[in-house]
């Protein structure tokens, strides 16, 4: 009785002192809130694998397991406008490029995901190993490539091409490759567009604004306000495997004013928020 007693009040002290370190301090906050959103995903993903076995290497599984994730947005405080949302609900097949800041993108990824309904994305093969969401995601049909090995990759990425476009299925891409929260758009690898005008499939880019209130060197992970840009759709009709250049850079410029007008449109209504 009395170990339960004094186990109440060390879990009532833990408690305490998490809420005043949360409060004050900028670097357990950004920890905490890495570990929560890290804690929910693993929990997740764990929880719907025995659902998903069900319907292995399904699409519609990704969507289930961002619907489940979606809300811990909430609880971390960032905030997601997305638009042209038209643009991501039509039923169709077309190359998603996106730009790739940090491991929040996923989550803003999860935020629209049950828009485009059916989805996947491009990964990297060391994530399948990151076990539950490894496994969750290779049921959902996410694909993965090694990217050391090129031909290997390429292989994989036109058959799951040749299936994506037999079910209606949207292909996400990160272009950029690495994930480097700078303040902008670096330059683009060629996959994707290869891809696109190899199939002659539109590409639909995707823009998140920057991430202010979040940064891995100052430990700093804020509240926030992201916008969603889903931009209109560019044809690959007609083109050649010549032109991959060509659209690589106007498919860059097009993102790179997005994400400008966006990031503007963030500071000025941050600073009259706090003037």
């Amino acid at each position: 009785m009395m170990m339960n007693y004094f186990g109440m009040i060390f879990i009532t002290i833990i408690l305490i002192m998490s809420c005043i370190l949360y409060k004050t301090s900028r670097t357990f906050r950004y920890y905490f809130k890495y570990v929560i959103f890290s804690l929910h995903i693993g929990t997740s993903t764990a929880f719907l694998i025995p659902i998903f076995i069900f319907r292995p290497r399904n699409v519609k599984n990704l969507r289930l397991l961002a619907m489940v994730v979606a809300p811990i947005t909430k609880i971390i405080g960032v905030s997601w406008e997305l638009r042209g949302r038209e643009i991501l609900e039509q039923d169709r097949t077309y190359i998603i490029v996106s730009n790739h800041q940090s491991l929040l993108d996923f989550l803003g990824m999860y935020q629209i995901w049950p828009i485009m309904n059916k989805c996947t994305a491009i990964a990297k093969r060391e994530i399948f190993y990151l076990w539950p969401c490894g496994l969750a995601a290779w049921l959902g049909r996410l694909i993965f490539i090694d990217r050391m090995n090129s031909d290997s990759a390429r292989i994989v990425l036109n058959n799951a091409t040749d299936y994506i476009k037999e079910h209606n299925i949207k292909l996400w891409i990160y272009p950029e490759g690495t994930r480097r929260s700078t303040g902008t758009i670096h330059s683009f690898k060629k996959g994707a567009f290869h891809v696109a005008i190899r199939n002659q499939l539109p590409i639909v880019p995707v823009v998140f604004s920057s991430y202010y209130f979040l940064s891995k060197r100052e430990k700093k992970f804020e509240s926030g306000r992201v916008i969603i840009k889903a931009l209109p759709e560019i044809s690959t009709k007609g083109l050649t495997i010549d032109n991959v250049d060509s659209l690589l850079e106007k498919t860059r410029n097009i993102m790179i004013d997005a994400f400008n007008e966006i990031n503007r449109e963030i500071q000025s209504s941050s600073n009259t928020s706090s003037s």
